[in-house]
């Protein structure tokens, strides 16, 4: 995996593929076993910004091991829409709003309504089952239109990783 910046703020906006993956986005404490995700709506216009990092459908994954601590900081960035974020089972077909969280308190507040851009919240939980969920978005249509990352969690492993595919 490898760390490269991320496209000014203009240059990103109308990006019609996700931005180059950074590694900055993900921050791990060995000591205190605690994983830090910085979590972007609509980061870019990609997707017409229904993207978490500039990712959708799946294409970004944060991959922790079991009983790590998460702290999400969750913030939107989408100048025209709200959002918010929640992590469920990975279902199909997606849930057309919010879902049972996978983790206690795994979750943003105002999960239909969402926040407004430019307003941030942060969350934290346990990642206290193995398996494959998903970070996705529950305001009503945009989990379906796209709008969801993975997030693993793993009981083989011992320092949480960042991956998506490599662009052609």
């Amino acid at each position: 995996m490898a760390c490269l910046a991320v496209a000014p703020l203009a240059e990103a906006r109308a990006q019609t593929k996700p931005p180059p993956l950074d590694c900055t986005w993900l921050m791990v404490d060995t000591v205190t076993k605690t994983a830090t995700f910085l979590l972007t709506a609509g980061l870019t216009g990609y997707n017409g910004a229904m993207n978490f990092n500039g990712y959708k459908d799946g294409a970004l994954t944060v991959t922790v091991p079991v009983n790590w601590n998460v702290v999400m900081r969750f913030a939107n960035r989408d100048a025209d829409v709200p959002h918010s974020a929640q992590i469920v089972d990975s279902v199909t077909p997606l849930p057309a709003g919010p879902a049972n969280s996978a983790f206690p308190r795994a979750q943003t507040g105002r999960l239909m309504q969402g926040i407004p851009a430019g307003t941030a919240e942060e969350f934290k939980f346990v990642a206290s089952k193995p398996g494959t969920y998903l970070i996705w978005c529950p305001v009503p249509g945009h989990g379906i239109a796209g709008m969801w990352i993975r997030f693993k969690v793993a009981g083989t492993m011992n320092r949480p990783t960042l991956s998506a595919p490599q662009s052609t």
